[in-house]
């Protein structure tokens, strides 16, 4: 077993992680955005000012900002005007209360990539912030991926890539597979997996993460190579 796990640690190429910065004054606010990218598999920062953005955009070199308008300090209006003149590639997504149509020209005109009103979804917001960052995707066909053995993980596209098949997964069967891949080889039980994959304890008995080991089979093929250890739980296996 030892010599299977080394093996499989050779085999997985770490990709660089997408970083964001989310500037926002309100915590709960956030709290809330943070985790759900970092569960989304961003590497994030944090700002709760206009300036600690500008400190934060230096600091830290993000992909792409979120950013608050209504920010202490320096507002967000200012923030994005100087971003435009030290940074212009980074693209910017607005997210604010300031619905007006007024407001939403000046950001674009300041060179915003887009703009989402409060309240929003946080699945929408994702999905805006995934489109922005596939455009700087390199034209070489660069990709941010994780593999092991023959199956390939693209983090930004959300795909499993097994041969000549290309599955599209859902936020929550993605999660799945990027842990079994960053731990594979390994006997993952089903609690650690309800743990780490899912953020929350389900009853013992909930069979959630059965269902989405069996949805991935059912997209990957009779070769997916995730393998069931009775009475003990899932791992990933050579394929």
């Amino acid at each position: 077993m030892v010599g299977l796990r080394a093996g499989f640690v050779r085999s997985i190429v770490a990709p660089e992680v997408m970083r964001i910065l989310v500037v926002e004054d309100e915590p709960r606010i956030l709290a809330f955005v943070t985790r759900r990218l970092e569960a989304e598999g961003f590497r994030v920062d944090a700002a709760a000012d206009g300036a600690a953005a500008l400190e934060g955009v230096r600091r830290a070199r993000p992909d792409l900002v979120v950013l608050d308008l209504l920010l202490p300090r320096v507002d967000g209006l200012t923030v994005l005007r100087e971003l435009r003149q030290t940074q212009p590639e980074l693209p910017v997504v607005i997210v604010s209360a300031r619905s007006d149509l007024q407001t939403k020209l000046r950001g674009f005109e300041l060179g915003a990539a887009d703009y989402v009103a409060k309240p929003f979804a946080l699945d929408e917001l994702i999905a805006r912030i995934r489109a922005q960052l596939r455009r700087l995707r390199p034209a070489d066909g660069d990709e941010r991926i994780l593999r092991a053995g023959r199956l390939v993980l693209d983090l930004a596209r959300h795909q499993a890539r097994l041969g000549e098949l290309v599955a599209d997964l859902t936020h929550r069967e993605f999660r799945l597979m990027l842990y079994l891949a960053e731990h594979a080889g390994e006997v993952l039980s089903r609690e650690r997996l309800l743990a780490e994959v899912w953020g929350y304890h389900f009853d013992p008995g909930s069979n959630v993460v059965d269902v989405c080991v069996r949805r991935i089979r059912q997209k990957l093929g009779p070769d997916a190579p995730i393998q069931t250890v009775r009475n003990a739980g899932y791992r990933l296996a050579a394929a």
